[in-house]
C-alpha cells in the first residue's frame, strides 16, 4: 500500500514537471527598479503600504529620495470609497460596492519609463443594520484586500518593463 502511494506521488510529480508546471514566484524587477522612491500625497494609505510591502518583497530597497532613486513610481491618485448598489423594502441599504482606485507613472530622471496608467477595482458586500460594527470591519477589510490586489497588478505591470 505505501509502495502504491509512493509510486502515485512520483508519477503525477513527472507529469506535472513533464508538462512544464511551475509554482508562481515573486516576478523580478528590472535593474531600473532596484532602488525605487514612492512618491505619494499620503503615506499611511492601505495601497501605500501594500505597495511598499510587495516591492521589498521582490527585493527592491526604497530609496530615501528622489535624488537617489533609480527610479520615481508616483502615484497621482489614492482613492477608496463605497456607493450604495440596492435598497431593501423598507428604505434600508441592502448592498453597497467598495471601489479602490489607482492612477501611478514610473519615471527615471527625465525618462518616462511607464505613462499614467489607471487600475480600478470593485468588490461588493451586502448591508446589515444590526451589525453596523461587524459591516464596517467587513468594509475596511475589503479596502486591505483591493489595495493588495492593486499593488500585485502593479508590480506586474512593473515587473514587465
Amino acid at each position: 500500500m505505501r509502495r502504491l502511494k509512493l509510486c502515485l506521488v512520483t508519477g503525477w510529480l513527472i507529469i506535472a514537471t513533464g508538462c512544464g508546471f511551475q509554482l508562481r514566484g515573486q516576478a523580478p524587477l528590472p535593474a531600473a527598479l532596484a532602488t525605487p522612491y514612492l512618491e505619494a500625497g499620503d503615506h499611511y494609505t492601505p495601497l501605500y503600504a501594500a505597495l511598499v510591502a510587495r516591492l521589498r518583497a521582490a527585493g527592491a530597497r526604497l530609496a530615501a529620495g528622489p535624488s537617489a532613486a533609480s527610479a520615481v513610481i508616483h502615484l497621482h491618485v489614492d482613492d477608496t470609497g463605497r456607493e450604495l448598489l440596492s435598497v431593501s423594502a423598507r428604505n434600508t441599504p441592502g448592498e453597497y460596492e467598495v471601489y479602490y482606485t489607482v492612477e501611478y507613472s514610473v519615471s527615471a530622471g527625465a525618462q518616462e519609463l511607464l505613462a499614467r496608467q489607471q487600475l480600478s477595482l470593485t468588490r461588493d458586500y451586502s448591508y446589515d443594520e444590526s451589525a453596523v460594527l461587524a459591516k464596517e470591519h467587513e468594509e475596511q477589510s475589503l479596502r486591505i484586500a483591493l489595495a493588495d490586489e492593486l499593488a500585485g497588478l502593479m508590480l506586474r505591470r512593473l515587473a514587465a518593463l
